[in-house]
């Protein structure tokens, strides 16, 4: 992923404004007649923007937990579903470039200091921000590839996502991971299925594993990518460096 694509797919986040700030704002009073039609017929509906579609006369809704509605410029009808632009290279699913714009938010807003970073080797060219787990057979493989993704310049962010959710076995080995005093060889170890000393201290185990549940995490490893993508399961280096444009 180029930066200036990156930073077209984080300009877009002016144009899906959080209910929170000014509905006025949003064309009018297309977006307010939308939001209160919505919150009449399911009041605590947890919208997090209304902007216009790519489709003249809708609007796309955007939920919390990354559903995206259609609704008439009215607020009288409402659509569920993806909505997809047919082109002369194939269809395009806009809906998941709203999608795309929500997760870029998320995912910078965590610190990177929260997260176990594998730097590229030399010039960085890209990033990838991996939820993993330690248990987890692909995630393993994938940690395999991950010199060869360095060394094709490409970053490697591991947040935690314990599988079987806070407080299990697979929780305590991660939060070791996190609060070990090399977290990378920790990370590493126990991905080859070598045991670590158990170590406690405060982490954002439980934060990040919210935070890939708020982005539709259901299994590891999940990958997402500089512009948005959000990639499940585990890719070759070559294929995900292909992915991202970097396969040259």
């Amino acid at each position: 992923m180029n930066t200036v694509l990156r930073v077209l797919a984080l300009m877009t986040i002016g144009c899906l404004p959080l209910l929170g700030q000014a509905e006025a704002s949003l064309r009018g009073e297309a977006a307010a007649e939308i939001y209160a039609r919505l919150d009449t017929a399911r009041p605590g509906l947890p919208i997090l923007s209304i902007a216009p579609a790519p489709v003249p006369g809708l609007y796309a809704v955007a939920l919390d937990d990354g559903t995206i509605l259609y609704a008439t410029e009215d607020g009288q009808h409402l659509l569920a579903g993806d909505l997809y632009e047919i082109g002369a290279a194939g269809l395009r699913n806009r809906s998941e470039d709203v999608r795309a714009v929500r997760r870029l938010s998320l995912l910078d807003e965590v610190p990177l200091d929260d997260m176990i970073v594998f730097p590229a080797k030399g010039e960085r060219l890209g990033v990838v921000n991996v939820f993993t787990d330690v248990d987890c057979g692909f995630c393993q493989k994938l940690h395999q590839e991950v010199p060869a993704l360095n060394a094709r310049g490409i970053e490697v962010r591991y947040l935690a996502f314990p599988r079987a959710g806070v407080g299990s076995g697979a929780y305590d080995k991660i939060v070791s991971a996190w609060c070990a005093s090399d977290p990378r060889a920790a990370l590493t170890r126990l991905k080859a299925g070598d045991p670590v000393e158990p170590k406690r201290c405060a982490n954002p185990v439980a934060d990040q594993y919210r935070l890939g549940q708020q982005l539709g995490v259901r299994g590891t490893p999940a990958l997402f990518l500089e512009d948005g993508r959000y990639l499940p399961g585990y890719l070759p280096a070559e294929s995900l460096a292909a992915e991202m444009g970097l396969d040259g």
